[in-house]
Parts: structure tokens; sequence; C-alpha cells
């Protein structure tokens, strides 16, 4: 049987020649380039932070807003997310029940379908709506008659903003009934709708009668681990600013060792 020896490493010795002043002084500006970049990397996630507790806290206003009218056709070219996404909003119309379009969802239910609905209103645009939540065996409409409500409605959610083409491992494909995500302008086009909103409701917890689909199950959830990484970024910037100063230091202390 063979044994692998430990190979020794040598450690620096202050009898040992100096370092010349421009092999130190390279190695102390690379040194000090990288806790600049530190800093800097550890300054934007404190930027990123800021951001983050900014959008948390004005996301967490609009959720718990009064609800208000669903934007019409004159706010439609100004929606975005940064000023729309998650305000309590309410609509009124009618349900296109034959229009209707399941999403594949995985929620704390389960796995399941999205049930996306239009709505149209008195003036004519159409809204579509997330109804909420169906298991896979309810997924046609016929098994669950009496959630598909006819007459005029009031529906209170949350706008959400259109996810199109699909998943990051999944594409929709609208010829074969197929969604993996809520793509509203692909959903329109399949359905052949017109004057749709470029958003769509997630509507609330209402009950529907029947008990299905099953509203309110948005989840807002803003990953916020800035802190954390701005602490690991200054704190490596520590380390390599503090090598640098040993480093100047230990060179200083050897050449008075050899002198």
């Amino acid at each position: 049987m063979e044994f692998c020896a430990l190979t020794h490493i040598p450690t620096p010795s202050l009898s040992e020649k100096p370092r010349s002043a421009l092999a130190l002084a390279i190695w102390v500006i690379l040194l000090l380039l990288l806790t600049a970049g530190l800093i800097a990397l550890g300054t934007w996630q404190v930027k990123r932070l800021s951001w983050k507790l900014d959008l948390i806290a004005r996301v967490d206003a609009r959720v718990h807003a009064p609800p208000v009218a669903a934007p019409g056709p004159a706010e439609w070219a100004a929606i975005d997310a940064a000023g729309y996404e998650y305000k309590h909003v309410q609509a009124t119309g009618t349900f296109l029940n034959d229009k209707e379009a399941q999403v594949y969802a995985s929620t704390a239910l389960g796995p399941g379908y999205w049930v996306l609905t239009p709505m149209k209103e008195p003036d004519g645009t159409i809204i579509i709506v997330n109804r909420g939540f169906v298991p896979a065996d309810k997924r046609n409409p016929n098994t669950r008659p009496a959630g598909e409500l006819t007459g005029e409605a009031t529906v209170t959610g949350l706008l959400r903003i259109s996810e199109p083409k699909g998943t990051l491992l999944r594409s929709n494909v609208p010829a074969e009934e197929r969604w993996y995500s809520r793509d509203i302008a692909a959903i329109a086009a399949a359905r052949n709708l017109q004057n749709v909103a470029p958003y769509f409701i997630d509507a609330d917890d209402k009950k529907n009668p029947g008990d299905l689909p099953v509203g309110g199950l948005t989840q807002i959830v803003f990953p916020n681990n800035h802190l954390v990484y701005a602490i690991t970024w200054y704190g490596l910037a520590v380390m390599t600013s503090g090598l640098a100063a040993y480093l100047i230091y230990f060179e200083r202390q050897r050449a008075k060792a050899r002198g």
C-alpha cells in the first residue's frame, strides 16, 4: 500500500530577502483594487436594499389600499410593473365563460390550474380575470357548473402584469390549449378577443358558488438578502485591505531583520 506524503508548504521568514519595491507595489495595488471592487459591490447591495425596502413598502400600501376602478383604455399605454402591479382594483361586467382559459399552476393547495375568464365591461372593454385555482380534475368547466357565473358581476382583486410566452422551462402552446403562464395577449388572440386590457386581475378570496375557483391565492414574496450580501462584500474588503497592510508591515520587518 502506498501513502502520499504531505507536501511541505514553506512560509515566509523574516530572514529571507525582502521583495523588491516593484513586486511589493504590484501586490499592494492588486489587493487595493480588489478591496475597491468589493467595497463597490457592498455599496451596490446597500442601494439595492434601499430599493427593495421601498418596493415592499409601496406594494404593501397598494395591496391594503381601498380598491379603485381598474384602469381603462386611456391608461393602458402607461401600465407597467413599477407603477401598477399589485394595485387593489375593482371591475364590473359579464364573464364570457365560453372564452375561459386554464393555466397550469402550482399553489399551496397543490398542482392544478388558474381559471382565467374574460370579463366584458359595460363600455365593451375586456379585462381577463384570474378567478382562482381549481384542481386538475376540475379543469373542465363542466365539472364545476355552479362556479360559472352568469349576469353582471363585480370582481375585486390585485392588478397583475401579463406573463408573456411561458415559463423558463415551458412555452405556451395556444393551439393545444397548453398554458404555463398568464400571457394576456396570447390568450386574447387565441380567443379572438378585441379591446382587451394589457393586464389581468387576480381575484380576491370572495367565495364562489360551489367553492370553485378558489381566489385570493396571490403570493407576494420579494426575496431580500441584500443586507447579508452587503455584509459579506464589506467583510471581504476588510480582509483584503488588512492583507495589504500586513504585507507592507511584513516586508518592512523583513527588511529591518536583514539590515
